[in-house]
Formats: C-alpha cells, sequence, structure tokens
C-alpha cells in the first residue's frame, strides 16, 4: 500500500496502471469508515497477489488531488487502468462487494498483459484516427511526464472531446505548477468554466438570464463573466473573448484582472501547436488568435 501526493501520484498511480489496475482509496483520519475499509482493502490486496495496486490519498492532505477528481465524500475509490479511471464506488463496502467490483476489471492469469500488448500491426488503425491521436499523446506524456506541452496537448485534447474526467486525472499532478506554468493555468480556468457550466441546468437558459442583466446594466462585470465561463465551456471562444474585451474597455482591472487573464487562456487553448519550418522561414501564424491578440493589444494599451 502506498501513499499517494501530488508529487508522486504520475509514477505512482498513472504510469503504475499502464500495467495493472490501480484503486485509488481517498480517506482521512477522522473519517470513522475509512477505518473499516482501510484494513479490508489491504487484506484483499494481499489475496490477490498483485493482479491489482492499492494506493492511498489522505483527502485532507491533498486536497488538489481529491478536487481533480471530484471527491465530495469520504471513503471514495476510483479504479485508475491504462491512465484513466474506470469505475469507483463511496462508502465503505463489505468485503463481497469489493470483490465483485474489483472482479469486474481483473482478467485471470495473463489475460490483462496479453490484452494490453497484442494489438496486431495490420490492424492498427489510420493516423488521423481519433483513439490513435488520443493514445498518441497520452503515451508521449507518459514517456515524458516533464514536459509541458506533451501533458498540455494531451489535457486539452480530452477538453475538447468531453472528457473532462480524464483530463482532470491526468491534470492532477501539475495542479500545483498553475502558478508558474501559464498553459497549466489556461487548462485549469477552462476546467473551472466546465465545472460552474454543469451547475445550471440549461445552459441557453443560463445565458438568456445573463444577457438579461447585462443589458440592464452594463457594468455587471459578474454576469458578463458568468455569461464567458458559459460560453467557453462550449468552446465558443471568439464570442467569450468578445465578451471579456467588454469588460476589458470598461475596467482593465476588475478582479484582479482576470478579464485579460481569462482572455489570454483562451488564446493558448485555441493556439494549434507549434509545427516545424525549414531554416529561414517563418512559422504561419493561424489568423484568429492573430486577430485577438491585436485586439486584446489595442484595448489593454489605451
Amino acid at each position: 500500500m502506498m501513499n499517494v501526493t501530488i508529487e508522486n501520484f504520475d509514477d505512482e498511480v498513472v504510469a503504475a496502471s499502464m500495467q495493472v489496475p490501480v484503486l485509488v482509496d481517498f480517506w482521512a483520519p477522522w473519517c470513522g469508515p475509512c477505518k473499516v475499509i482501510g484494513p479490508l482493502l489491504e487484506k484483499i490486496e494481499t489475496a490477490y497477489a498483485g493482479r491489482f495496486k492499492l494506493v492511498k490519498i489522505d483527502s485532507d492532505e491533498q486536497q488538489e488531488l481529491s478536487q481533480a477528481f471530484g471527491i465530495r465524500s469520504i471513503p471514495t475509490c476510483v479504479l485508475m487502468f491504462q491512465g484513466k479511471p474506470v469505475d469507483g464506488f463511496t462508502g465503505a463496502l463489505p468485503e463481497g462487494q469489493i470483490k465483485d467490483f474489483l472482479d469486474k476489471h481483473m482478467p485471470e492469469g495473463d489475460v490483462l498483459e496479453a490484452e494490453v500488448t497484442s494489438v496486431e500491426v495490420n490492424d492498427a488503425p489510420p493516423a488521423d484516427d481519433p483513439d490513435t491521436v488520443r493514445e498518441a499523446l497520452h503515451q508521449a506524456m507518459l514517456q515524458a511526464p516533464q514536459d509541458e506541452s506533451a501533458r498540455f496537448d494531451y489535457i486539452k485534447l480530452l477538453l475538447q472531446e468531453g472528457k473532462t474526467d480524464d483530463a482532470k486525472v491526468a491534470f492532477a499532478a501539475v495542479i500545483a505548477q498553475t502558478s508558474i506554468v501559464r498553459r497549466y493555468d489556461s487548462l485549469q480556468r477552462w476546467m473551472n468554466a466546465i465545472d460552474f457550466a454543469a451547475t445550471h441546468a440549461d445552459a441557453a437558459v443560463a445565458i438568456a438570464e445573463f444577457d438579461a442583466k447585462i443589458a440592464a446594466n452594463k457594468r455587471d462585470f459578474d454576469a458578463r463573466f458568468a455569461r464567458t465561463q458559459m460560453l467557453i465551456s462550449e468552446k465558443r471562444w471568439a464570442d467569450a473573448m468578445d465578451e471579456l474585451l467588454d469588460i476589458l474597455m470598461r475596467d482593465k482591472s476588475w478582479s484582479d484582472e482576470l478579464a485579460r487573464k481569462t482572455y489570454i487562456a483562451i488564446l493558448d487553448i485555441i493556439e494549434p501547436p507549434k509545427v516545424k519550418v525549414a531554416d529561414g522561414q517563418v512559422p504561419p501564424v493561424d489568423p484568429t488568435v492573430a486577430t485577438y491578440r491585436r485586439r486584446l493589444s489595442s484595448v489593454v494599451l489605451s
């Protein structure tokens, strides 16, 4: 049994789950049911003799990881495989139910290794297949966990595909770096917008409500920013930046420059991946990104 923190999450959970399923037990010292299920999980891990790995995360000490997984009550167990969450349960289940839960994801003998490694070359999907692209980015991140670009590109693709939970898991290992790595901060703002939108049952109704507030008061920046969050969650990037520009034209410093920071985050997100060019040539610039960078400069410097 391994105690996991942000620092070793990538190695002990993500990388390890590429070999065997990893059961992540979110617990806390004050939690009574956690004290019941903890020893039970350790007993089961021993009995399963390496067919899965058990790790524990103190939800009080590792609040960023708990938030990344959306943990709302403890004990909660999340099963990770191939770098992604595949199942989970909450509460102190009896031993039989835990084994039934695990057995659904535990092939017998050497079948697990075969499933992971036996991919026929002739059956390989085309290079532009979405699953192929996603897996290539995933492997690039796993092979170079400190490569900011590799992790950014993988998480960005997951968010584009609506795989928010998987994105949060991949982001958990670097969540503490958002204050020093700008593109990680940009991803965090995107996920915050998605979480905000999830609190509204009907996006169209919510946007209409914010529109009404803005119509009544052009300087209702809270309503404007809330509208921006909804637009970001729908990947309506140009509309979101237009709304942020309206805030900036009226108050550049509102809420510790929240509008400017969010605008820059969108530019990071929509900017295409860098491409290699021949010596002496200038890399092409995305016209949308270039246009909105100029607009931001004209407003901020005015």
